[in-house]
């Protein structure tokens, strides 16, 4: 399986990975990884190819629940015996909508929007134990090689829904501890202090009027406290998946067009997920998410810039 290169594209040929040639990706199962999630690739900060930088999980909430689903977790019905639904690329939101309409990976749809070159896959996902049938829209613009767009959708037959939720779920390999804010920075320490054990955090929740403005847009920064990663000494028992490679940067998303109720939502962990190896420099935030009140397409910008 593989992947390859159009002008300034990656786009699927085998392999389900699309983005920037030279810079970031977006890929969906089988490449390696838990089921249920896109992964997040950057090779410019010099890493190999299969080093993920951090996932994105699908996460919806029906009107009248507090629960959301998970796409990671829940157990599949396609795939009997499965944990995490299934996902699937088409180039067309109708074969995004249907998990028996794409046979292979899409190879993406180059357009030109503005003026500016694109390319965009859209990403099935297999329906939710509660009801949510969702989808989700994955936009790269040639402008923007460190940056992409994630727009999610409810297909026709899905319950209502209160909020689509799609969080970035591994800010512990990169240890972000500094959230950035519109007047100051929060850190693990600060909202939890003394936390420790092997479960998630509440979570830390900002409004709105908390949050860096720039013309309009929403602004979210995450960044990790550390000058030399690198350098950190490790629990004997820690996997090599979560020892940090290649160059430090910060993960920013954007909302250009944020509802009033938008709320950016973190929690953090003591430990690295699924073992009790402490993460060395103590807790970092694991989950960051946009929260707000559903629309039909609402998107936010994601880009992982050197620093």
């Amino acid at each position: 399986m593989s992947a390859s290169s159009e002008g300034p594209w990656l786009r699927a040929d085998g392999e389900p990975r699309w983005g920037h040639r030279d810079g970031i990706r977006i890929g969906i199962p089988p490449l390696p990884g838990p089921r249920g999630l896109l992964r997040v690739y950057t090779p410019y900060l010099d890493h190999p190819p299969e080093r993920l930088v951090n996932f994105i999980a699908v996460e919806p909430i029906p009107q009248g629940r507090a629960e959301r689903g998970f796409s990671e977790l829940e157990p599949s019905t396609l795939d009997p015996g499965e944990r995490g639904k299934r996902m699937w690329a088409a180039d067309d939101p109708e074969a995004a909508a249907n998990p028996a309409a794409s046979a292979g990976p899409a190879r993406g749809v180059i357009a030109e929007i503005d003026g500016v070159e694109t390319l965009t896959v859209w990403i099935g996902v297999e329906r939710f134990d509660e009801g949510a049938d969702v989808r989700v829209r994955v936009r790269f613009a040639a402008d923007r090689p460190h940056e992409v767009e994630v727009a999610g959708f409810a297909n026709e037959g899905s319950v209502p829904l209160a909020h689509l939720v799609l969080t970035a779920t591994m800010g512990n390999w990169a240890r972000l501890r500094m959230l950035r804010l519109a007047d100051r920075i929060v850190t693990p320490a600060d909202l939890w202090p003394g936390f420790t054990g092997t479960a998630f955090t509440e979570h830390g929740r900002f409004r709105l009027a908390e949050l860096v403005r720039d013309d309009g847009a929403a602004i979210v920064e995450a960044v990790g406290d550390e000058e030399d990663p690198w350098s950190v000494e490790y629990a004997p028992d820690t996997a090599d998946h979560w020892r940090f490679l290649g160059r430090r940067s910060v993960q920013r998303w954007r909302v250009d067009d944020p509802h009033p109720e938008l709320e950016a939502r973190v929690n953090a962990r003591w430990a690295y997920w699924a073992s009790t190896s402490p993460i060395p420099g103590g807790p970092a935030f694991e989950n960051v998410e946009i929260v707000e009140p559903f629309r039909q397409g609402a998107a936010f910008r994601f880009s992982v810039e050197p620093v």
